[in-house]
C-alpha cells in the first residue's frame, strides 16, 4: 500500500492550510478556562485510535498533559457557546443557496440517576420496557449540507433540549440565531430541511419575518385545504376559512399541479416533482390552543416527490410528501427542493461518525453542562476534519477502493490528521510543572450524590383565556 502524500504545496492546499490555522486559533480563543487542556483534548480526538474510556485520550502524543486534566477540563473548563457559533458559521462553505438540516440526536443516559436534566426521548434502536423510549439528553444539531454525493456536513450549532421543550421551537431558535450571526445568509434565502418529526406550521409561525425557506416532510395521510372561494355575505354566520380539501392518499381530491419538474438522476433514476401552491393545514399546536380563538392559517406549497429507485436498495421507493414555505414573493425551486431533502440524510452519517469514531457518547459526565462542553469539542474536531480534507491525499486500507481528493470521507481524512497537525502547529501552551495536590482533607466525606429522576412530563404553561 502506497503511503499517502500531502498536497500542502498546491494553491488549494495553501488556502486550506490558512483556513484551518485560522479556525484553530479561533477555537482556542473560544476556550476561556482550561483552554490548553480542552484544545489538546480536541486534538487527541482527531488522532487517537479506538479508546474504551476518556482517560485513554491522554495517552496520545498530542495530549501533553496527564489523565487528570481530561476530567478537570470537562468539569471546570469553559467554552464560549456564542463565540463558537460565530466561528462555525464563519467557516461555512460558500454556496449560491445555502442548505441546512436540523435533527435531534439523543445521548442515552438511562442509568445515570445522579445526572440532572434528563428526559424521555424516542430512540430507533434502544428500548425501555418494550418501548423505543430512553432516558438521556437530547441535542438539536444544525448542520450545513453539500448538494454533492458525499457524507460531509458543516455543523454550526448544537443545543440541548430541556425536558418538555418542543423541538420545533428549539430549531426555530437555532435558525434565528444563525441568521442573526450571519446576516449575509439571509440575502441568499437559505433553505432549512426538516424530517417528519417537526411541526411545519409551528416552524412557520416561529420564523415569521425571517428571510429563510422551510422544507418539512409530512405524513402521506395528511390533508390540506385551499383558500376559500370569494362569496357574497348574504346570510349570517362566520365566513368560510377553508376551501377545497386536498387529501394526500386520495388522488381524486388532487387538483392540477401548479408546477411539474422532471429530471434523470444517476442514483435515483427518473425523478418527478409536483407542486401545488397556496395550500394550508389545520393545526392543533399553536399558542392560542384552548382559547377558542381561530386557528392560524399558514399557506405554503405542497410537494409530491417520486423516484424510480433508491441507491443501494432493492425495495420499491415510497412517495414523499413535503411542505414548503418561504419569504413573500419567493418561488420555490423544485430541483433544489428534491436534491436538498435527499441530502438531508447526510446528517445521519455525521451522527454515526460522531458516536463511533469521535466518541461523542463515550464519556459518562455527571452534569449536562459537562456534556455540552464535550459536544462542542466534537463539533470543533469534525469541523477541523472538513477544513483539512484539501490538505491530504487518500490514505486507504488495502481492502478499500481509492477515492479522488474531492470525495475523501471523514474517516480517511482523520487517518492523516496527525501529519496535518504537525504542519499547522498548535496555539496551546506547553504544560508547566505544578507539583502534587494536597488531596482531600483528612476526615472529610462527600456523602451520597443527590438523585435526579428523568422528567417524564413537563409542567404545561398556563393558557391565557380572554375575558368575556
Amino acid at each position: 500500500m502506497a503511503v499517502a502524500v500531502s498536497v500542502l504545496g498546491a494553491g488549494a492546499g495553501r488556502q486550506g492550510k490558512a483556513n484551518l490555522m485560522r479556525f484553530r486559533r479561533g477555537w482556542y480563543d473560544c476556550l476561556s478556562r482550561r483552554a490548553d487542556a480542552l484544545f489538546e483534548l480536541t486534538d487527541a480526538l482527531l488522532a487517537a485510535g479506538p479508546v474504551i474510556s476518556l482517560p485513554y485520550l491522554s495517552l496520545d502524543g498530542l495530549h501533553r498533559r496527564g489523565h487528570g486534566s481530561t476530567y478537570a477540563a470537562l468539569a471546570n473548563g469553559r467554552v464560549g457557546a456564542e463565540a463558537a457559533r460565530a466561528l462555525l458559521s464563519g467557516s461555512l462553505p460558500r454556496a449560491s443557496c445555502p442548505v441546512f438540516a436540523v435533527d435531534v440526536s439523543v445521548w442515552v443516559r438511562s442509568d445515570a440517576e445522579c445526572s440532572p436534566g434528563r428526559g424521555y426521548y424516542y430512540h430507533p434502536s434502544r428500548h425501555s420496557a418494550g418501548q423505543p423510549i430512553v432516558a438521556g439528553w437530547a441535542y438539536s444539531w444544525l448542520v450545513g449540507l453539500e448538494l454533492t454525493t458525499n457524507s460531509w456536513t458543516a455543523p454550526v450549532d448544537a443545543r440541548r433540549l430541556v425536558p418538555g421543550e418542543n423541538p420545533s421551537t428549539v430549531a426555530a431558535r437555532q435558525v434565528r440565531g444563525l441568521l442573526q450571526q450571519s446576516p449575509e445568509l439571509g440575502l441568499r434565502k437559505p433553505l432549512f430541511v426538516f424530517d417528519g418529526g417537526y411541526d411545519s406550521v409551528r416552524l412557520a409561525l416561529e420564523l415569521t419575518g425571517i428571510p429563510a425557506q422551510i422544507l418539512v416532510r409530512v405524513r402521506s395521510d395528511r390533508s390540506f385545504y385551499a383558500d376559500p372561494l370569494p362569496q357574497r355575505r348574504t346570510t349570517a354566520g362566520r365566513p368560510r376559512r377553508h376551501g377545497a380539501k386536498f387529501a394526500c392518499p386520495d388522488p381524486t381530491t388532487w387538483s392540477t399541479p401548479d408546477a411539474v419538474h422532471t429530471c434523470t438522476d444517476e442514483q435515483y433514476g427518473a425523478v418527478t416533482v409536483q407542486m401545488w401552491h397556496r395550500l394550508h393545514a389545520k393545526t392543533q399546536q399553536h399558542d392560542g390552543h384552548g382559547s377558542r380563538g381561530p386557528r392560524p392559517i399558514v399557506p405554503g406549497t405542497l410537494v409530491r416527490l417520486t423516484v424510480d429507485r433508491l441507491p443501494g436498495r432493492s425495495r420499491a421507493p415510497k412517495t414523499l410528501w413535503l411542505w414548503w414555505t418561504g419569504p413573500p414573493g419567493h418561488t420555490p425551486d423544485p430541483d433544489l427542493l428534491w436534491r436538498a431533502y435527499t441530502r438531508r440524510f447526510d446528517i445521519e452519517h455525521t451522527f454515526r461518525f460522531a458516536r463511533q469514531t469521535l466518541n461523542w457518547t463515550l464519556p459518562r459526565p455527571r452534569t449536562p453542562e459537562q456534556a455540552d462542553r464535550w459536544t462542542w469539542l466534537i463539533i470543533a474536531a469534525y469541523t477541523q476534519l472538513r477544513l483539512a480534507r484539501t490538505l491530504v491525499a487518500d490514505h486507504r486500507l488495502p481492502w478499500e477502493k481509492p477515492l479522488p481528493p474531492a470525495r475523501l470521507t471523514p474517516g480517511r481524512v482523520r487517518r492523516r490528521f496527525r501529519h496535518v497537525q504537525a504542519v499547522v502547529g498548535t496555539p496551546a501552551n506547553p504544560p508547566q510543572p505544578c507539583g502534587r495536590s494536597a488531596g482531600r482533607p483528612r476526615g472529610t466525606r462527600r456523602g451520597p450524590a443527590p438523585r435526579h429522576p428523568a422528567v417524564k412530563t413537563a409542567a404545561r404553561p398556563a393558557t391565557h383565556h380572554p375575558q368575556a
